[in-house]
């Protein structure tokens, strides 16, 4: 049985602490989307081109700034919707294109802030944000364990994650892995079971809430 992230968790969380050197700005990243991430290629086969085409992803930052802009300990939040399965770097060829995304600042963050943020967002995703259709503030709450595997992200009423570990239980063809890497460029990722995923918001023409699926990471990030 391939259960890889359940050994995974705790070494990682040591690495998470310790940004690399020369970092501009570095924190926690948290991803979920409409699909399994961890899987085996037969639950793969059966969703693609049918789920997987919404994600939410946060930033948290920790450390640093962008564009001159100090950050640290605000977050952004960049929700997604596209044309087909969410899956770059996949097993199979899928064209998600386009892809239109809504992206929610921190509503503690001023307007350099906010820009700086929205900048940031844009640089780190940047097939993802194309289409931008709405950008807002609101109040973020978001808190990564990674050594229990619980990433738990709240914008508002907008947008939500909450994750748990990744447990024996969850394996179910027995030859699951990570399937789909995650969406933006980031270190020590780990999947995890999402508990719940919601996106409530304007911009989309679509809302969604999604539990139950092995669908997240959580993650850290510097650049």
């Amino acid at each position: 049985m391939t259960c890889k992230p359940l050994l995974l968790a705790g070494c990682l969380t040591i690495l998470a602490a310790t940004p690399g050197f020369g970092a501009e700005i570095s924190g926690e990243y948290l991803e979920a989307r409409s699909c399994d991430v961890w899987t085996g290629p037969c639950f793969a086969n059966g969703e693609i081109g049918l789920s997987g085409k919404e994600a939410v992803l946060a930033w948290k930052v920790d450390k640093g700034s962008w564009q001159g802009v100090e950050l640290k300990n605000l977050s952004a939040v960049l929700v997604i919707k596209g044309e087909d399965t969410l899956g770059f770097g996949g097993s199979f060829r899928i064209s998600p294109d386009p892809i239109e995304s809504v992206i929610l600042v921190d509503k503690k963050a001023n307007q350099q802030q906010r820009d700086a943020l929205v900048a940031f967002v844009k640089y780190s995703a940047k097939k993802l944000t194309q289409h931008v259709k709405r950008v807002e503030s609101t109040d973020i709450q978001f808190k990564n364990d990674h050594v229990e595997g619980v990433g738990v992200l709240k914008a508002g009423d907008l947008a939500e994650i909450e994750t748990r570990e990744l447990r024996h239980g969850d394996c179910i063809c027995t030859n699951e892995d990570i399937f789909y890497p995650p969406l933006t460029d980031v270190d020590n990722y780990h999947p995890a079971f999402t508990k719940q995923l919601k996106y409530t918001g304007k911009g989309l023409n679509q809302t969604w809430e999604l539990p139950g699926q092995r669908s997240a990471f959580l993650a850290t990030f510097e650049k």
